[in-house]
């Protein structure tokens, strides 16, 4: 059956709202008829650069208006990634996500060593996937020459709810890096998080503007909000556990195909949690103590856990053949210097403001 791009909310919030063993029945079956349901990619994500965002999510705790305790770092050297990466592929993870704390790419140093980051990943046999917020046609063009395997974008949530959570970003800056990478080889990684306070019909319009696209993401993660105190959201409650196991398995049938990643929020789960979850049709994990700036389960606990599962650990490059490396004095896209007009929203989020003032008050 030919993958469907013209999902609505009504049929996704169908679907969602399934008494639990139908869905979950339905889940299991898709996940069988696309995936190997023994098999669950590790990945490991670094944070190459930390705090400082200018951004007002109101989730994130590297927003440099929110006092979260957080200890930033500049961006960390070639040496050090690798570093990291060789210690990620000794511990079973087949892929690095690295994510720097901006609102866009800037052309120069920076971006230069991050592409350099990619060569050198790439070159370990690993799949390397970044998070550097909005990025232009041509910087998408650079990272898939550098040997970028899938650039993670997430959308959070749905339009109607953005307004909620952001500020200093349009809903359409995402849907527009999204397209930029599209217009390479590099895969696209976007997914959202759950329990920011949005409704269910929220969660089914995030999954109707991914589903809707054409190709749909290669990656999907799903998070479940970690409540940090300093942000704006410090107060919310965790997601039950059912909401996640719904969101995937919701997920795993509107885009049989994608990868969908039991991604923030593990250490709030059970192993019967996320066995639950894994049969729901996740088949993608962040492995190691920290997912950027949050906690997260031991690489060891975690292996323990897919011995005790029956789960494998996927190889690099199952799902699509690794790209070529271009070295930096061979490339066809060099910097342009690039100063795209991105996207500056002129509402006001209360709790945001807040948060800032309050975090004004304690320095």
């Amino acid at each position: 059956m030919a993958l469907r791009h013209d999902w609505t909310k009504e049929e996704i919030l169908e679907i969602y709202n399934k008494p639990l063993m139908e869905l979950l029945y339905e889940a299991a079956t898709v996940h069988r008829k696309h995936h190997d349901p023994n098999t669950v990619q590790v990945s490991t994500l670094l944070s190459i650069k930390t705090g400082g965002c200018p951004e007002d999510c109101g989730y994130c705790p590297q927003a440099a208006r929110y006092h979260t305790d957080l200890e930033g770092n500049d961006l960390m050297s070639v040496n050090q990634v690798k570093a990291q990466a060789l210690r990620a592929k000794e511990a079973g993870s087949s892929r690095v996500c690295m994510g720097a704390a901006w609102r866009n790419v800037r052309d120069g140093e920076e971006f230069d060593n991050v592409l350099e980051m990619v060569r050198t990943i790439n070159k370990l046999d690993m799949e390397v996937c970044c998070t550097l917020g909005m990025i232009t046609e041509n910087q998408a063009q650079r990272l898939a020459e550098a040997g970028l395997y899938a650039y993670n974008h997430n959308l959070d949530t749905s339009e109607e709810y953005y307004k909620e959570v952001i500020s200093t970003r349009g809903y359409e800056d995402r849907l527009k890096t999204i397209d930029n990478v599209r217009k390479t080889n590099v895969t696209v990684c976007s997914g959202g998080i759950i329990g920011m306070g949005e409704s269910e019909e929220d969660r089914a319009g995030m999954l109707v503007a991914l589903a809707t696209l054409n190709p749909q993401p290669e990656s999907v993660p799903i998070n479940a909000l970690v409540a940090v105190e300093g942000t704006p959201m410090e107060e919310q409650e965790p997601v039950p556990i059912w909401d996640m196991i719904r969101m995937v398995a919701t997920t795993r049938i509107v885009m049989p195909e994608t990868q969908v990643r039991l991604s923030a929020g593990r250490t709030q789960m059970s192993r019967e949690g996320q066995a639950m979850c894994f049969f729901a049709g996740a088949n993608s994990i962040f492995a190691g103590d920290k997912l950027l700036t949050t906690p997260n389960p031991d690489v060891a606990e975690d292996m323990e856990m897919f011995k005790m599962l029956g789960l494998n650990p996927q190889k690099a490059f199952a799902k699509k053949s690794k790209p070529e490396s271009v070295e930096a004095e061979n490339s066809r896209f060099t910097s342009k210097g690039e100063k795209p007009k991105w996207t500056r929203p002129d509402h006001t989020i209360d709790r945001n403001l807040q948060a800032h003032q309050k975090a004004k008050t304690k320095a």
